[in-house]
């Protein structure tokens, strides 16, 4: 599981593109605090922080053609399987989302993607 960097959500391919939807579905559901080593940093922000990011991924898609259900676009949606949250606070929106994606994770998403085949 990993957060690719958000300046590579308009180049990834169709299958990471979705993958990563999958994945932030996921984290933003019951997988929120559940330790994976590539994206603990996410929960040393506020669930809005995911929430903000998941808009770049989903807006990204719907300019692809793609139709993520509309659901995920309230920000206190957390799937299914998951009840919504009662209170969530609004955080601002930073660039990067994730002060994280700093130059050097770019490097490891780029590496990362070329070790798949996959270079942008």
């Amino acid at each position: 599981m990993r957060l690719w960097h958000e300046q590579l959500i308009c180049k990834l391919p169709r299958q990471q593109l979705l993958g990563q939807h999958r994945e932030i579905a996921a984290l933003r559901g019951n997988g929120w605090g559940k330790e994976h080593a590539t994206v603990n940093y996410v929960f040393n922000h506020s669930p809005y922080k995911l929430y903000q990011f998941h808009l770049l991924v989903m807006y990204e898609m719907l300019r692809r053609g793609y139709k993520p259900d509309r659901k995920w676009f309230n920000p206190l949606y957390r799937g299914l399987q998951c009840e919504p949250y009662a209170n969530l606070k609004k955080c601002p929106l930073t660039s990067p989302v994730y002060p994280e994606h700093n130059d050097a994770y770019l490097k490891e998403c780029l590496d990362n993607l070329a070790s798949k085949g996959i270079v942008l």
